[in-house]
């Protein structure tokens, strides 16, 4: 099978990456919405979280990803010895994680786990798919945060319920899982999908955001040399 070329080229992303936390093992950064956690294949689309970083620390590795248009807390590892010490973190579960998004609608109940397994979409790339047979199993606890409006002569959100307006849903993610696109697609599941999301929301919840809606707001995990808990925050910019 030939390898998938790139299915476009990203706009150049002009906001820098901040470093939230660095020491010799780890290094933990706040990535910009608009920016690639790692270089295409494409050679215009070279820039990313990883490109850039490996100019000043030529040996760091990522330890997850995130979406070109999700921002947030991302880790890195210093060498390949810290590198398998987090990825066994992850993939043991000992790590939490929490998202802030803004849904379209009003969402109903205030809280609730959404339990719905996600395979790819093989006929669409580069979507997945929501599929309890032959899907991997994904689950992701919610909770609404408010409920308010996007007026229709400007951008400003309103902390109003009115009918008659774009109604919006701040909430709180928490994945149990980390599959690809989980948010977003349980987001949709929910009947409510995130702002700005190109793959999976309606006409009308993509165009009410320039970027999308989806920050990744909390990491928690242990050091992986003196095994001090860390809890690393961003306030999200929506």
């Amino acid at each position: 099978m030939q390898p998938q070329a790139d299915p476009f080229i990203v706009p150049k992303c002009l906001d820098d990456i901040n470093i939230l936390f660095r020491d010799e093992h780890i290094l933990v950064i706040d990535k910009p919405s608009g920016l690639l956690s790692l270089s295409g294949k494409h050679p215009l689309n070279i820039d990313s979280v990883h490109y850039r970083l490996v100019q000043d620390y030529p040996t760091c590795t990522l330890i997850h990803r995130l979406d070109f248009g999700t921002s947030g807390i991302m880790l890195l590892a210093m060498n390949k010895q810290i590198n398998a010490l987090l990825c066994k973190q992850f993939s043991e579960r000992r790590v939490s994680k929490r998202y802030t998004a803004l849904l379209h609608g009003n969402l109903e109940p205030d809280s609730g786990l959404v339990d719905c397994g996600i395979a790819k979409d093989v006929d669409n790339f580069p979507l997945m798919k929501l599929c309890q047979d032959t899907g991997k199993p994904a689950q992701s606890q919610f909770r609404v945060i408010s409920r308010f409006i996007q007026t229709d002569n400007d951008n400003f959100f309103l902390d109003d319920t009115r009918a008659g307006h774009r109604q919006v849903t701040r909430v709180e993610f928490e994945p149990v899982t980390g599959r690809t696109h989980q948010l977003r697609l349980h987001s949709q599941h929910l009947g409510h999908p995130i702002l700005g999301c190109d793959l999976y929301a309606t006409d009308e919840a993509y165009f009410m955001s320039s970027r999308l809606m989806l920050h990744a707001s909390r990491l928690c995990f242990e050091h992986p040399v003196s095994a001090v808990p860390m809890t690393m925050e961003s306030k999200s910019p929506f």
